[in-house]
């Protein structure tokens, strides 16, 4: 979350991040070891426990200097919380993932006094009561993307290539539509046969996979696209790609799951739909969305700088508990 600590900074808070050796920021940060990607590229396959012992040398580094901060933020998984003990009441843990399994149940019910943001209300659902700290929509860093007034031929889709996120509906949805479409993202290394069965089938010259795409290629992908398709198919906690494509002004065709009704503004930044049909049908009135209107909510709703304040409003509270 570096747009939040840059934010944060920029708001007059003392912020140091714990991160890699290798990243890359002006902020003051604390860890001595590489990170994964770092590993993977001198290594290739590194062996399956290397996360977690990255994990564990980044807590530990924390853990020497527990009482130098007024709160801690936390966005890892689930080892903080035992190491912050007497600390998690003045602690703040993020979860970026669903909270609607056994993992987080159990996680859940081990710590009842560790505070946690929701980055939606649709996730905040899932989390015990006694855990509920707020509610933080993400956000991004408002000159990161810019706006694109006039859109191209294509629509896009960006996300990992699994059934969650649901690329091969995207391709039947823009190919009903009469459109070409753009994919862009990873395939999913849990279930990588999903994209030879599911997507690979439905490639072709109207329908072209780009492949991991980075962030001036995701860039070029959303803003010159006429859309962005999200026919995501599970209870999706917030979705970053929808506001990467309202801050170039491009408009969201998203399913109604998870967080999608409080992000997209159904008429204004996008249309919110269940089937394939209303996507369809919802491309053909996608041009008479004001792109620079969506711009405007973006900036509105989703920059870092409403996020960091958010994220403020909460550590107050936090500190003077």
């Amino acid at each position: 979350m570096h747009d939040l600590s840059v934010a944060l900074r920029d708001l007059g808070v003392d912020v140091t991040l714990f991160a890699s050796c290798d990243s890359v920021t002006d902020l003051p940060r604390i860890g001595d070891h590489p990170s994964l990607a770092a590993l993977e590229h001198r290594y290739g396959r590194v062996a399956p426990g290397v996360p977690a012992v990255l994990d564990a040398l980044q807590l530990e580094a924390l853990r020497l200097r527990l009482d130098d901060f007024d709160i801690i933020h936390a966005h890892g998984e689930f080892a903080h919380a035992a190491l912050f003990g007497a600390r998690r009441r003045h602690s703040l843990t993020t979860v970026h993932w669903r909270v609607d399994e056994l993992d987080r149940a159990l996680f859940f019910a081990g710590f009842p006094d560790l505070p946690v943001a929701a980055i939606s209300a649709a996730q905040e659902a899932g989390i015990p009561p006694a855990n509920r700290a707020g509610v933080v929509h993400h956000g991004l860093a408002k000159d990161r993307y810019a706006l694109s007034r006039e859109a191209g031929a294509h629509v896009a889709f960006v996300g990992r290539m699994t059934d969650q996120k649901r690329p091969d509906v995207a391709i039947r949805v823009a190919r009903a539509a009469g459109l070409p479409i753009r994919l862009g993202g990873t395939i999913d290394v849990g279930n990588p046969a999903y994209f030879e069965r599911m997507v690979r089938p439905l490639l072709g010259s109207d329908a072209a996979y780009l492949g991991p795409v980075d962030d001036r290629a995701k860039s070029d992908l959303l803003g010159g696209a006429r859309a962005l398709l999200f026919p995501i198919d599970w209870p999706e906690p917030f979705g970053l790609v929808m506001i990467e494509a309202m801050a170039h002004g491009t408009p969201v065709i998203a399913w109604r799951n998870g967080s999608v009704p409080e992000i997209v503004e159904d008429g204004v930044t996008g249309f919110v739909v269940a089937s394939e049909a209303e996507a369809v049908e919802a491309l053909a009135r996608i041009d008479g969305l004001d792109r620079s209107r969506v711009r405007r909510r973006f900036e509105a709703r989703f920059t870092s700088e409403r996020m960091a304040r958010d994220y403020l409003a909460l550590y107050q509270l936090l500190r003077a508990a």
